[in-house]
Parts: structure tokens; C-alpha cells; sequence
């Protein structure tokens, strides 16, 4: 081979090798949904290599809050660099990240008060299991962490808490965990003239969303199974609900990390939180 064609092959060869190593996002991927009886966009992070290895990855589903959408982490939350920087500093171990479009015209992950609108049941019974079928993810509780800000961080809570024997780690972040009375609810449905079909299923449906409850009623052995990480900022308006919640644990004895840092509910805050996330969730993540 001719020098300069040898070069050029080395150079080729140079290229594809760093263009396998690196990192990918796509984020305007789609699923049908039966439940919701729509078409649900999601994004997904990639970590290097992935395209050319064979192994399977642990798995973190990260939410975005309220006015956002699939997008938010990847283009507000720089998910992407900082996953990145992670990895190749150590401080995290590689894995797939999910972010879902929960930007329904509907506010919240969860299903409504009368079981029409079925968000979590679609979460769990159809957006999980796809993007674990068509990703070379782990599906084993130990590999499977969720986390979110604001609204995603009230999902990520409550998420783990219906389902504890799903996740290994949780991290809510500057959590919409706002705790009100039994009567303020009902007083809500009908200020926002909600009607409800079957007002005997009201206080079931109160205690399965409102925070202080979740932790008086759950099992303490099953919510131990999950590590929890919980950071909010001094001047964020949700600090109050995270306090009280921090509180209420302590007083269970379950486990968890609570974090108040300097700063407010913006990206610039959770960008910052971000890298602790991937941190926390990898120590369950790493073989011991």
C-alpha cells in the first residue's frame, strides 16, 4: 500500500474508533400507548461504546417537571456532557439513561382520581418494558434507579414507593412534595370542578399521594430496600414539603441522604445536582 493511502487508512481507522467511543442522545424516539391511547415520545442517553459492545447496561429513568418534556434533561439539564465527565472521571459508572414525555396536557405521572387518565399505569406497564426490550438493559431491581426534578422529583418519590421492588435507588429533586390535609384535597377537586366518580375511593387515592401519608403506611422493610437521596435547595419553594419528609423518615429509621444545598428551583441548581445523582445510583450499580 502506498504511503500516503496507508495513511489515510490509519486516519480512517483513527476516526471510527474515537466515533465508536463516543456517547449518543436521541430525543424524539416514540411508543404507542394502548392505555393512554396516544403516541408517547421519550429520549434516551447512550453511553460511549454502546453501539459496538456487547454488554448490558444498568438503567436510569430521569424525569423532567412541570412545562417540560423529554427534552428538558437534554437540552436544559445538559445530560449528555455531564453523564459524559462522570464516566470518564470515574465518579459514576456507565449506564442507559430514559428520560419520558410526561408533557401530556395533563399534569402529573399519575393516574387521576377516577382512573380514566392512567400515566404511572402506563410508566410502568408499557414504557418500561419497551425500552427494556429494544436497550440491553439489566432488568434487575439492583440495576434500575429513578430520578427527577420538581413534578419528576414527586414522581420519583412516589414512584418508589409503589413500587420499591422495582428500583434500587431513588433521588427526587427539589420535589413537588407538597402536603396537604385530606379536606384541602377534596376542597381542590372541587375549586378545579373535578368530578368524581366514586367518592368511597377518595382517601384511598389521598394516601397513595400525599407524601407523609405514603411513609406512615408503607411497609419500613420495603422502603429500606431503596436508597434514597433527596437534595433542595435553601431558597427553592419546595423546601418545606422535602424538610417535613426528611423528618418523617427520620423518624421511621429509613435510610436516606438529604441534602440542602445553596440555590433556588432552576437548571442551574439541578445541573449541579446531576453528577451526585449518577454518583449515588452507581454504588448500587458497581459490583461490591
Amino acid at each position: 500500500m502506498k504511503p500516503l493511502l496507508l495513511l489515510l487508512s490509519l486516519i480512517l481507522i483513527t476516526v471510527s474508533s474515537l466515533h465508536a467511543q463516543e456517547s449518543r442522545v436521541f430525543d424524539a424516539l416514540s411508543m404507542e400507548s394502548e392505555i393512554l391511547n396516544m403516541e408517547r415520545k421519550f429520549a434516551v442517553y447512550l453511553p460511549p461504546g454502546y453501539e459496538y459492545s456487547q454488554r448490558s447496561y444498568p438503567v436510569l429513568y430521569l424525569l423532567h417537571g412541570a412545562g417540560d418534556d423529554q427534552t428538558g434533561w437534554v437540552q436544559f439539564g445538559e445530560v449528555q456532557y455531564i453523564a459524559d465527565k462522570a464516566f470518564s472521571e470515574g465518579i459514576a459508572t456507565q449506564m442507559i439513561i430514559v428520560m419520558p414525555d410526561a408533557n401530556t396536557g395533563k399534569r402529573g405521572y399519575f393516574n387521576d382520581v377516577n382512573n380514566d387518565w392512567r400515566y404511572e399505569d402506563f410508566f410502568f406497564e408499557e414504557l418500561m418494558p419497551y425500552v427494556e426490550s429494544q436497550y440491553r438493559i439489566k432488568k434487575e431491581k439492583r440495576y434500575r434507579a429513578i430520578a427527577g426534578l420538581s413534578m419528576g422529583g414527586g414522581g420519583t418519590f412516589f414512584y418508589a414507593m409503589h413500587r420499591p421492588d422495582l428500583f434500587s435507588s431513588a433521588c427526587p429533586l427539589s420535589a413537588s412534595l407538597r402536603n396537604s390535609s385530606f379536606e384541602d384535597f377534596k376542597k381542590g377537586l372541587e375549586n378545579n370542578q373535578t368530578p368524581v366518580k366514586e367518592p368511597s375511593t377518595l382517601e384511598a387515592y389521598f394516601d397513595r399521594h400525599q407524601a407523609l401519608r405514603q411513609i406512615e403506611l408503607n411497609d419500613p422493610e420495603e422502603m429500606k430496600s431503596v436508597k434514597w437521596f433527596f437534595d433542595c435547595g435553601d431558597d427553592d419553594f419546595l423546601y418545606e414539603g422535602n424538610s417535613l419528609v426528611h423528618i418523617a423518615m427520620k423518624k421511621k429509621e429509613i435510610p436516606h441522604e438529604f441534602r440542602i444545598r445553596d440555590g433556588a428551583h432552576n437548571w442551574t441548581y439541578w445541573r449541579e445536582s446531576l453528577p451526585h445523582v449518577l454518583s449515588f445510583v452507581s454504588d448500587t450499580f458497581r459490583q461490591k
